[in-house]
């Protein structure tokens, strides 16, 4: 990924899916609550969200 385009991806993380990661058109991946996919700056990210330590690892990111 471009460093703009990396610079832009990471602002908008920030302020959607890092604020609320059960918002933002994201949805749930094979049943699991937990276990959620989003677009975010033209990007797929498929994430896991651990809400006991307040924690979003992002698991693949595929550029558009």
């Amino acid at each position: 990924m471009a460093a703009h385009r990396r610079r832009q991806f990471d602002a908008e993380m920030g302020r959607t899916i890092g604020r609320a990661p059960y918002a933002h058109s994201s949805t749930p991946i094979k049943g699991e609550r937990d276990y959620r996919e989003a677009t975010v700056a033209g990007a797929i990210v498929v994430y896991y969200v651990s809400a006991g330590v307040l924690t979003l690892t992002a698991v693949q990111l595929i550029a558009a």
